[in-house]
């Protein structure tokens, strides 16, 4: 058994409060390799951002739970070298068992997501209970779910979408003791969020849902799944070297910049990094076909990470300088 707080973790209590208090987002990036996490601390430690680093059970089965860990205790040693300690946690993201949840707790995660979403509201309920009964023991944190986002994203996938019943969350909170909730008001998995013909305007989300589930549970932190914009000067470049995303689209920025102003405590972004990594590859393998080290094309990939992580900091979700 490993303690987060021995890797130097935290978990997400105290970055949730002051997240509420003060009218932010805290970012929730996902990472897959080295350069993905470089990317998101840099760009975190640059900005003076929280920064919650999300891995989902795909992730965690490419990267190695072993790995895993001394990754995160290096990523919060690597902050205190650019000059500054910020708040990380390290959080699963889309956990499907209660077996998996008790995995990563005991490899030193500081934050878990039981996602008991497909489930029978009972069941959901049974299911997350369980996971922060065990949780809560070592202090770590969990993230439950209610209603369904659509989209595919790593090992979450879903035809159709289901909103979250405002009705449900009171009693869900009530009988879990689940440290933060998140809900489906429109967002979706994956880089085809939205099926819009060229020229229609995508959907907005249901700021009426969220409404009324911060009047049912007043304080209480909310999260945002599939929260990323899908930025379509990345799509245009994937394409434009060699690419095939079409009609790719995302949920507009605005909209999120307006939910992080309210109980949304955090937001989730992973697609987005993906696209902005594939794209600065493929434009640098396409205008230089004979290199074959790696350092010369996941360098640009990882500065531009880094820029557009920065951005989403600073204009998005209202994390810059909250630390």
């Amino acid at each position: 058994m490993t303690s987060f707080k021995e890797l130097g973790l935290v978990n997400t209590r105290e970055m949730y409060k002051k997240a509420i208090n003060q009218g932010f987002a805290v970012p929730g990036y996902n990472f897959n390799n080295l350069e993905q996490l470089q990317a998101i601390i840099t760009a975190c430690v640059e900005t003076r951002s929280p920064v919650i680093l999300q891995v989902s059970k795909g992730a965690r089965e490419y990267a190695n739970a072993t790995m895993l860990r001394y990754m995160a205790m290096g990523a919060v040693e690597f902050a205190k070298e650019l000059g500054c300690s910020i708040p990380i946690a390290l959080h699963l993201d889309h956990g499907d068992t209660f077996e998996l949840c008790k995995d990563c707790i005991e490899y030193g995660f500081s934050s878990v997501m039981i996602d008991g979403s497909s489930h029978p509201f009972d069941k959901n309920i049974e299911l997350t209970k369980k996971v922060v009964d065990y949780a809560h023991k070592y202090d770590v944190t969990v993230e439950g779910e209610l209603g369904v986002l659509a989209g595919i994203e790593d090992d979450v996938q879903s035809e159709h979408s289901h909103y979250t019943n405002p009705d449900d969350v009171q009693e869900f909170v009530e009988k879990t003791n689940v440290d933060s909730l998140a809900i489906s008001i429109g967002t979706s998995h994956g880089a085809y969020k939205f099926k819009v013909k060229p020229g229609e305007e995508v959907p907005p989300l249901r700021f009426d849902i969220l409404e009324e589930v911060e009047k049912r549970l007043p304080g209480f932190p909310i999260v945002l799944h599939g929260a990323s914009s899908v930025l379509p000067e990345y799509v245009e470049i994937i394409n434009k070297y060699g690419g095939k995303l079409e009609n790719a689209v995302g949920v507009p920025e605005d909209q999120l910049r307006r939910a992080a102003k309210s109980a949304v405590c955090k937001i989730n972004i992973d697609s987005d990094g993906r696209l902005v990594f594939t794209a600065k590859v493929r434009e640098h393998l396409w205008n230089n076909p004979k290199e074959f080290d790696p350092r010369k094309y996941l360098k640009p990939a990882r500065d531009e990470l880094i820029k557009m992580y920065k951005r989403k900091n600073v204009e998005v979700l209202g994390s810059a300088n909250k630390i």
